[in-house]
């Protein structure tokens, strides 16, 4: 993903004019003109790198998109009225595009997806026959889960429901992208609607658990992707995620020690409290692999969830007695338990 600017201060007004130049030429090409693709893929790029800069050129690129894609959906089932035959490339690139439009301008993307039908085309596509489709769709779902979530309530279940059946098919190994792109837009969406996830938390548990269960030979960003939604569904349902802890605790926090610091860490750490919280029974089997994942952090950043950790580990500090406490850190390596020294135990 590009994050920075392509251009320093005074080439960035020639920037600016090079995408006015772009859009004169996408504007002339019809929406079968497969010279439209490349143009797709440098607008993705450009967005992403101006961030809200893009804003002024936002609407027409937005629009297009969508024109793009109803006439692609349309084409797939009456290729007489669309005008063109079908070509699932111009989905693909028009919902990464889309995708392109969210990570750069943020919450800016909000006025333009409200004054479209993105929501019911983007569905459709999350439920498409073809993969790569339901890849790109489902990418794009948790792009927008992030920045304008309230477009997606009014039929939240459905793409909940679209997503989920992503990971509860025995082709997951095949499919790892979808699989991936729809673990990660469910985290996301658990973290903006909150208790509105709760009618899918069991099934997408019972989804993710056999994947760090069994994660020798599965994508390394999947198993990662399962542990931080795992996590997430835990911190927004802990009263559901809770009484099946002890199934999958060892499993997860070894997933968990391999996640790299950062803000979906954070939440995936405060489902675990969360969910020790409601059950500390259901981690006891677990501990030295609870602790193990807790050293994993270079550093909490958050000051909350630092003292929530360390609450955990002082509660069961003051549970394991007659000497239980100190045969749990007995079996820890001593950079493990150094590092645990952080969190007053």
């Amino acid at each position: 993903m590009v994050t920075t600017k392509k251009w320093g201060n005074q080439p960035f007004k020639q920037g600016f004019g090079s995408v006015q130049q772009l859009i004169a030429k996408w504007q002339q090409l019809s929406n079968a003109d497969k010279d439209l693709f490349p143009l797709l893929e440098c607008f993705t790029s450009i967005a992403q790198a101006l961030g809200p800069g893009f804003i002024q050129f936002a609407e027409p690129v937005f629009q297009r998109c969508i024109n793009l894609i109803q006439t692609q959906q349309l084409a797939k089932v009456d290729p007489v009225s669309a005008g063109v035959q079908y070509d699932k490339e111009f989905i693909v690139c028009s919902l990464d595009l889309l995708s392109g439009l969210a990570e750069g301008l943020g919450a800016g993307i909000e006025s333009l997806v409200a004054q479209s039908n993105l929501r019911d085309l983007l569905l459709q596509c999350c439920m498409d026959d073809a993969c790569d489709i339901r890849q790109s769709a489902l990418a794009l779902l948790g792009d927008l889960a992030r920045v304008c979530p309230a477009h997606l309530r009014p039929r939240l279940s459905e793409f909940l429901n679209a997503a989920t059946k992503q990971l509860n098919t025995p082709e997951v190994k095949e499919t790892v992208s979808v699989a991936n792109n729809a673990c990660w837009a469910i985290g996301e969406l658990a973290v903006k609607v909150h208790q509105e996830i709760s009618p899918v938390v069991i099934t997408v548990v019972s989804c993710l658990v056999p994947i760090l269960q069994h994660a020798e030979g599965i994508n390394k960003s999947l198993i990662e992707n399962s542990a931080i939604t795992l996590g997430r569904l835990a911190w927004v349902c802990p009263e559901l995620v809770s009484p099946h802890m002890e199934h999958f605790m060892q499993s997860w926090c070894i997933a968990l020690s391999m996640i790299r610091d950062d803000i979906e860490k954070e939440d995936a750490f405060r489902g675990l409290c969360a969910m020790v919280r409601a059950n500390p029974s259901g981690a006891l089997s677990s501990l030295v692999y609870m602790c193990k994942a807790i050293a994993s952090w270079q550093e909490i950043r958050s000051e909350d969830l630092h003292n929530e950790v360390c609450q955990v580990l002082l509660g069961y500090k003051q549970m394991l007695r007659n000497g239980a406490w100190e045969q749990c850190m007995s079996a820890l390596e001593p950079p493990v338990k150094d590092k645990l020294s952080k969190y007053q135990v």
